[in-house]
């Protein structure tokens, strides 16, 4: 079987999403909606309401000695909704404590 979540996309903008009910994951370029949304509720166990999705384009690199362009592959992000009063776990943020030094 192919795997159709490949991981969470957390960044700052996704984390605010997620305050929101909407939650952000980066998945296989042939997955569609209906694939997408089976998924999430079978591995995270939660109910999604609505799915969208969008291909992103890969950008270029520059990599090696002679600094070669080099393009980065293509892929597709899902943000789904879930039902009201549910979330997902791998979008919570801890709490830190202020004036703490590392």
């Amino acid at each position: 079987m192919k795997r159709i979540l490949i991981r969470p996309l957390i960044t700052e903008k996704t984390l605010n999403l997620a305050s929101r009910g909407w939650y952000s994951f980066m998945v296989d370029t042939k997955a569609d909606k209906r694939t997408i949304a089976l998924a999430i509720s079978d591995f995270y166990k939660v109910t999604v309401v609505d799915a969208r999705v969008a291909m992103m384009h890969g950008k270029m690199r520059r990599v090696g000695k002679l600094m070669r362009p080099a393009k980065k592959p293509d892929w597709k992000k899902a943000i789904v909704r879930l039902a009201k009063d549910q979330k997902i776990d791998a979008f919570e943020v801890a709490p830190t404590e202020e004036g703490k030094k590392p």
